[in-house]
């Protein structure tokens, strides 16, 4: 797992959409850029040094340490192995839905209180969800740390899940779904395009804002029991970062967190997602979307994979900066399209090779696909080249270094590799992972998993094009 791609693939492709609206002419590239991104030496030694330490309580719940005294902050970070992956179907959207209750207070803490704590103290904190965990998290001057600990073991302790809090957040989160998926261009194409790559397969296929019938639906009780299932510490990852004493931080993650009671919780077993027998093709009218756009999925391996480290570097070989080959072709020189991501969404469980891009001037899906198509066959004829494949390591490289950069990046990355994998210590060599893919690894798998009948692909066109455009 690349550390660069931990945001979840809506969020990278949203950035996309809303850059091609507001600045049609500045590349992904060129943005990052502007970010003062920094070419650094190199990313085995940092990650190699970086100091672990794991804990367990009594009651299960897992705590991961990164002790770093050069500068006053700490920061924060609770994971709990629920996702929309989760959901059974009917009661989708209800992972989201707990992101927003768990800030409605507590037995503890006031509805609103949470916020007023952390800013006080000029701190920072937020939740995500995504189809494999909920997260939750803060950054304080370091001589807060017990404040962060304590307002997490409240709510896990003691959640305020009344009437009230629930109609009030199931309404915001109806309001987010207008505001963030049916006002927004392009948006309602990246939830349908995983509904066509993932067919029946449920966990993958629906949407993490999910289905505001289901919601509608939903009962307090149901909200309640989605709460006791995985809401207990035995199902939760506790990660820390920055400047403090892992035996003193101990002693307050045993004082506020170990009396809480371990439950029993759902096991996940999907079974294994059905094979795709042919190639999936469909059109869609966003009305709101000023230029055409095109998404081509395949599905591969999730993440962790050996063939899935293959995959990431040719995904930076096609996509990643202006020389990739996609973008070099698509972007700079046919002027075909104006914005491109390519690469791949990281799941836990079977995961997708996504391009998408947006148009430029009066070009049209079918133009770019062709291109798309015609350099995946070129991989997996030809390979790529030495250069290709020793720029795609320095950009792990890249992305290595400057994921841990800080004390969140690092308590969440940490928090990740414990949950999902099992152990934390593992991200000290995941960078070995990818510096032993081959070009011969590469060509392998464009041949095994980019074939015509393995794709998936959705044009989106706006309703002025919608007529008459070629499939």
């Amino acid at each position: 797992m690349m550390l660069k791609t931990q945001r979840p693939i809506m969020k990278r492709l949203v950035a996309l959409a809303l850059v091609a609206l507001a600045l049609p002419c500045l590349s992904t590239h060129e943005a990052e850029a502007q970010r003062g991104r920094r070419r650094p030496s190199g990313g085995e030694s940092s990650l190699s040094q970086l100091p672990i330490v794991r804990e367990r309580l009594s009651n299960g719940l897992r705590v991961v340490m990164n002790p770093d005294r050069s500068i006053p902050t700490v920061a924060v970070a609770i994971y709990y192995d629920v996702g929309s992956r989760n959901e059974v179907q009917g009661r989708s959207g209800f992972a989201h839905l707990f992101e927003h209750m768990m800030f409605q207070g507590s037995a503890n803490v006031r509805k609103g209180e949470h916020f007023t704590f952390i800013d006080s103290r000029g701190g920072d904190m937020n939740g995500t969800t995504s189809s494999d965990r909920t997260n939750y998290y803060e950054t304080l001057p370091s001589n807060d740390l017990a404040l962060g600990l304590w307002l997490e073991a409240d709510r896990m302790r003691s959640l305020a899940i009344t009437a009230e809090n629930f109609e009030n957040q199931r309404e915001t989160v109806k309001e987010e779904r207008r505001q963030s998926y049916d006002n927004r261009p392009y948006m309602n194409s990246i939830l349908r395009i995983n509904e066509l790559a993932y067919g029946d397969y449920w966990p993958y296929a629906h949407s993490t804002i999910g289905l505001m019938s289901d919601l509608d639906a939903a009962t307090l009780p149901d909200v309640q029991a989605f709460f006791d299932a995985y809401y207990p510490p035995n199902n939760a990852v506790l990660s820390i970062s920055g400047d403090f004493d892992p035996a003193e931080a101990m002693v307050l993650v045993r004082r506020y967190f170990e009396d809480i009671p371990s439950r029993p919780v759902p096991a996940y077993d999907p079974g294994p997602i059905n094979p795709q027998t042919g190639e999936i093709v469909e059109r869609m009218t966003d009305p709101l979307a000023p230029f055409p756009a095109f998404h081509v999925n395949y599905r591969i391996p999730p993440s962790r994979e050996a063939d899935h480290y293959a995959l990431e570097m040719l995904g930076l070989i096609l996509g990643d900066g202006e020389s990739s080959r996609l973008y070099r072709i698509l972007v700079k020189e046919q002027e075909i399209c104006q914005q491109l991501h390519v690469g791949t969404d990281d799941q836990r469980g079977p995961d997708l090779f996504s391009v998408f891009g947006i148009m430029a001037g009066t070009h049209q899906p079918a133009e770019a696909r062709q291109v798309v198509y015609e350099q995946l066959e070129a991989v997996a004829r030809d390979g790529v080249t030495a250069r290709e494949l020793e720029k795609a390591r320095n950009r792990v490289a890249s992305y290595f270094v400057f994921g841990i950069e800080e004390t969140l990046q690092r308590a969440q990355r940490l928090a990740e590799f414990e949950m999902y994998y099992g152990n934390a210590e593992l991200l000290r060599t995941e960078i070995n992972h990818y510096n032993a893919v081959t070009r011969d690894d590469i060509q392998r798998v464009a041949r095994q998993y980019f074939g015509p009948t393995q794709r998936t692909v959705l044009d989106v066109l706006p309703p002025a094009a919608a007529t008459g455009a070629n499939p």
